[in-house]
């Protein structure tokens, strides 16, 4: 059934994302795409002017998904910062881990990949990265604030030596289809994370 026409591009967004989760970018053709959303060609390019702009707004669809998740688990709740990053990063792994193609990671399974193919889809992929880190230093931050991290780390320079662990251990776990490099990526970062010392 084709989806009505104010759901028509979701539903390209959505089908198109888990085609290319399972494939690649390069390797889902329009026709492929057109064929799974059960979508016409006219209608593609009424909303997207050529694959490259489908896929920047691919992107956007993605990160945009995952910020609303991000926040949800990262806004204050009660619950020391600490706490709460750590639940993110088990979630990760739990996710990750699991190896089908529907929980891997955007970032990781198109930013070698597209980097070079498209600059409109790599400034994508940088903004919306920027966005987590964003959000991963802000809870930083707020660990050193309420006594759950240690005062004097640099919320900015974790926040990007934590993103960069987890990615790289997401694309390792792929390469070796098992989930050791998560469990490690886990490990190292309770170290990074750990609570002060009692005084």
């Amino acid at each position: 059934m084709v989806p009505s026409p104010p759901d028509i591009r979701q539903h390209l967004l959505a089908t198109g994302g888990a085609l290319v989760l399972g494939k690649g970018f390069t390797a889902v053709g329009l026709a492929e795409l057109l064929t799974t959303a059960g979508v016409p060609k006219g209608s593609f390019y009424y909303y997207f002017a050529s694959k490259d702009q489908f896929g920047e707004a691919l992107l956007e669809h993605h990160f945009a998904e995952y910020l609303e998740k991000l926040d949800g688990l990262l806004k204050p709740d009660g619950t020391p910062a600490r706490a709460r990053l750590l639940g993110y990063w088990n979630l990760w792994l739990d996710v990750q881990g699991q190896g089908p193609c529907e929980a891997q990671c955007m970032v990781v399974k198109l930013g070698a990949e597209v980097s070079d193919l498209s600059e409109a889809m790599r400034s994508a992929l940088l903004r919306g990265t920027h966005q987590i880190l964003e959000r991963l230093a802000g809870c930083l931050g707020e660990g050193a604030a309420d006594g759950s991290l240690e005062p004097g780390l640099e919320p900015g320079l974790l926040a990007l030596t934590l993103y960069e662990l987890w990615l790289g251990a997401s694309l390792l776990t792929k390469v070796r289809r098992e989930p050791s490099a998560l469990r490690a990526a886990l490990a190292l970062t309770h170290q990074l994370l750990a609570p002060p010392a009692a005084t």
